[in-house]
């Protein structure tokens, strides 16, 4: 069956357009120079995410890659190593980003979809000896996008975040999905346990251009000594911009707006998932915690000939490997759009 009429984007939660009451706000942005820390909007838009988890103070971004490699700049010395999973963004994803701008290693674990113990930090951390690398840093990412958009368990957290600090490591969090991941726990911003969330971590790394909406940015979190010496990283990377509050105005207008609609992403996620299971050549699906799908292909079966099939229906997503394609959902997305693209992989 081929559509010619039917279009639905599942390739990212990156792909979303500004909505009109957002473009509204950043129209109406007074701006100001940030570089000189006079944008009142994205002075706000810092302050309204650092409170939210507890912290002391914000640093506005063009991308969740500066965020992540500033913290880990920041947090790490050169020649140290880093913490973290075999799947997590700041290795994978982000340019080789922790060698080449940090100047560290890197010392990965083989978690669950992402998430790793406070066992596997101990077994991990260098001997004090001066062969090994210095273990400074260890680096989550809630939710885990290699993992299938997985969710850390609170307990399994502070676990690890109080082993780490036992152990006079820093704690940094690759939030680039933590709101999907909020929802999906229940969790309300603005209260005693997203401030607890936030506890245990030393630095944030906060996304608004994916599951919020935004055209652009990400804001870095963390104790007012820790943001200062991020504000001269983001110097050094070339992150510092003038009149920044256009943009910053839609990262307030979404924290206002589009967090409490995530639980419909995470809901639609799971019901493209149960209809791929219809399609021809798919096996199953990973776990659907939140607005991630990771759908797993028969023996044989190539990925790259599906998706093809699949854009010749309209529904456009791509590989994940070559036995295993990838679904976000997002803010662009109608209820229309997920129910007809859920009859065609059923074969409706």
């Amino acid at each position: 069956m081929t559509t010619t009429n039917f279009s639905i984007d599942l390739r990212s939660d990156t792909v979303t357009q500004p909505t009109d009451a957002m473009r509204d706000a950043m129209l109406k942005a007074q701006t100001g120079d940030d570089v000189f820390q006079e944008d009142p909007e994205v002075n706000e838009l810092q302050e309204k995410c650092a409170e939210m988890f507890g912290m002391e103070a914000g640093l506005f971004c063009p991308s969740g890659t500066m965020t992540n490699q500033i913290a880990i700049s920041v947090h790490t010395s050169k020649g140290d190593e880093v913490i973290c999973d075999k799947l997590s963004h700041v290795y994978n994803y982000e340019g080789g980003g922790i060698a080449r701008l940090a100047g560290a290693s890197v010392k990965l674990m083989n978690g669950d979809r992402g998430r790793f113990t406070s066992d596997d930090v101990l077994e991990a951390i260098n001997p004090d000896d001066s062969h090994y690398a210095n273990t400074s840093l260890v680096c989550l990412e809630d939710t885990c996008n290699k993992g299938g958009g997985a969710v850390w368990d609170l307990a399994q957290i502070k676990s690890v975040s109080s082993t780490a600090r036992q152990k006079g490591l820093a704690v940094h969090l690759d939030g680039a999905r933590l709101w999907n991941a909020l929802v999906a726990r229940g969790l309300q911003t603005n209260t005693k346990a997203c401030k607890d969330y936030g506890s245990q971590f030393d630095s944030i790394s906060l996304c608004l251009s994916k599951g919020l909406g935004c055209p652009v940015g990400s804001v870095l979190i963390g104790s007012k000594e820790f943001i200062s010496k991020a504000h001269r990283q983001r110097k050094v990377f070339g992150g510092g911009m003038r009149q920044a509050g256009v943009i910053a105005a839609a990262g307030i207008y979404a924290l206002d707006n589009h967090i409490d609609r995530l639980v419909e992403d995470n809901k639609n996620a799971k019901a493209l998932g149960e209809a791929a299971l219809s399609y021809p050549g798919v096996k199953s699906f990973s776990s659907i915690e939140t607005n991630i799908v990771i759908l797993h292909l028969e023996k044989g079966v190539d990925s790259a000939v599906v998706v093809a099939k699949w854009a010749d229906l309209g529904i456009q997503c791509f590989p994940f490997s070559k036995s295993s394609i990838r679904f976000v959902t997002h803010l662009d997305l109608t209820q229309a759009q997920i129910s007809q693209a859920c009859n065609l992989l059923c074969g409706k």
